[in-house]
C-alpha cells in the first residue's frame, strides 16, 4: 500500500497522482442503468465527450490585488455591456491550458502581465460550465489606458471601492472578497498551499474523491479505495447534465447504500488539466475531499470498496487539511 500513501501525499501537495490509466468506477454508463433501475429515464448520454468551446465550457478570471488592496478592474468593449467594469476573465480556448489562458485574458484586457501563483477558487454550473478563480504578480506590461481602447476592453485600472462601478455582473464580488482575504492573510493563518492547475489530460470529466474516516478502536485515519480493477482512489464520470452535489451524492450512494451517512465535502485538493494536444484531452479531473463524521464501525460499504488504515503521519496531514481555508472551495452555483 505504500504506492497508495504515496499518491495521497501527491494529491495533498496540489499534485497528480502517479497513476498509469484513468481510473472510473461509475461512469455514465453505469449511473443511467442505477438510474433505469429506480424507473427513471436516464438524463445524459453515456457518449459525452467534453469538447472546449462546445460540450463544455472552462472559465477563467484573475483577481489582482495590488499593496495598496486595490483590484485590477477592466472596462468592457463588447456591445452587450460596453462601459461596465468587471475582472479581467474569458473562455479557454481551444488547446489551451488554464494558466495560458489566464495569463493571455490579463494581458489582452488590462495590458499587464500576469504571473499566476494560485487558484483561489472553482466554480460550476450544471456539470459543463467551470469558472477557474486565479490570483497572482504583475510582473510586467502597461496598464491598458483609454488611447490603448480595443474590442478586448476600452480600458483597465486599480480600482479601491467596486461598489463604486457600474459592473456587468455582481458575481464577481464574491471573488473580490475571497481575493481579499487572501492577500491580508496573516503569516500564521491558516490556508492551503499555493496551488496551480496540474498539466494531465483526461478525455472525460472526473470527479475523485479521497475519503477519509477515524476508526474508533484505534483511532487511526482511513482512507477509501477501489477494488474493481487496481487499487485505487475511487473515481467517477462526472454528470454533464446535474450540478456537482448531484453527482457526488450519487457516487456516495453508490458507494455507501441509500441510507448514507452524515459526511462533509471539504473542498478541492487538485485540479488536473490539460488543452493538448487540441481536440484530444478537454475532460478534467477535480480531487475533492470528504470526512464522515461518525466513526468506521458506523459506516457499511457495498462490495469493490474497502478502507485503508494509513501511517498515522500522513492521517495527521489529512486532518489538518478538513479545516476552512485548507482545501481549494468549491462553489456550485447550480
Amino acid at each position: 500500500m505504500d504506492k497508495v500513501e504515496e499518491n495521497i501525499r501527491r494529491l495533498l501537495d496540489g499534485q497528480a497522482i502517479d497513476d498509469g490509466q484513468e481510473f472510473c468506477d461509475f461512469s455514465l454508463e453505469e449511473q443511467n442503468e442505477a438510474t433505469v433501475a429506480k424507473g427513471i429515464a436516464p438524463s445524459a448520454s453515456p457518449d459525452y465527450v467534453p469538447v472546449v468551446k462546445s460540450t463544455v465550457t472552462y472559465i477563467v478570471v484573475g483577481i489582482l490585488i495590488n499593496s495598496d488592496g486595490e483590484v485590477l478592474m477592466m472596462q468592457e468593449a463588447k456591445s452587450s455591456c460596453a462601459g461596465q467594469w468587471y475582472l479581467p476573465a474569458g473562455r479557454i480556448e481551444r488547446g489551451e491550458d488554464i494558466e495560458e489562458a489566464v495569463k493571455r485574458e490579463v494581458l489582452e484586457e488590462t495590458g499587464l502581465e500576469m504571473e499566476p501563483t494560485t487558484l483561489l477558487m472553482v466554480e460550476c454550473a450544471s456539470g459543463t460550465w467551470y469558472r477557474f478563480v486565479i490570483t497572482g504578480n504583475v510582473i510586467g506590461g502597461k496598464l491598458k489606458t483609454p488611447q490603448n481602447a480595443d474590442s478586448e476592453s476600452l480600458q483597465a485600472k486599480w480600482v479601491k471601492n467596486v461598489g463604486e462601478l457600474s459592473l456587468r455582473a455582481n458575481d464577481i464580488h464574491t471573488i473580490i472578497e475571497r481575493g481579499r482575504c487572501f492577500h491580508s492573510r496573516g503569516l500564521d493563518e491558516p490556508w492551503h498551499a499555493n496551488l496551480m492547475p496540474v498539466l494531465r489530460p483526461h478525455h472525460k470529466l472526473l470527479l475523485r474523491l479521497v475519503v477519509c474516516i477515524r476508526k474508533r478502536s484505534n483511532n487511526r485515519i482511513h482512507i477509501l479505495l477501489s477494488e474493481k480493477t487496481e487499487v485505487h482512489v475511487p473515481v467517477c464520470e462526472i454528470n454533464p447534465l446535474r450540478n456537482l452535489h448531484s453527482t457526488l451524492k450519487k457516487f456516495m450512494t453508490e458507494i455507501f447504500g441509500a441510507d448514507l451517512p452524515p459526511h462533509k465535502p471539504h473542498g478541492l485538493l487538485n485540479v488536473e488539466h490539460s488543452g493538448k494536444p487540441e481536440g484530444v484531452n478537454d475532460g478534467l479531473c477535480l480531487t475533492m475531499l470528504v470526512s464522515f463524521r461518525k466513526p468506521l464501525e458506523e459506516v457499511g460499504i457495498i462490495d469493490k470498496y474497502t478502507w485503508l488504515e494509513i501511517s498515522k503521519p500522513l492521517g495527521d496531514d489529512l486532518l489538518a487539511r478538513l479545516p476552512k481555508n485548507m482545501t481549494l472551495p468549491l462553489h456550485v452555483i447550480r
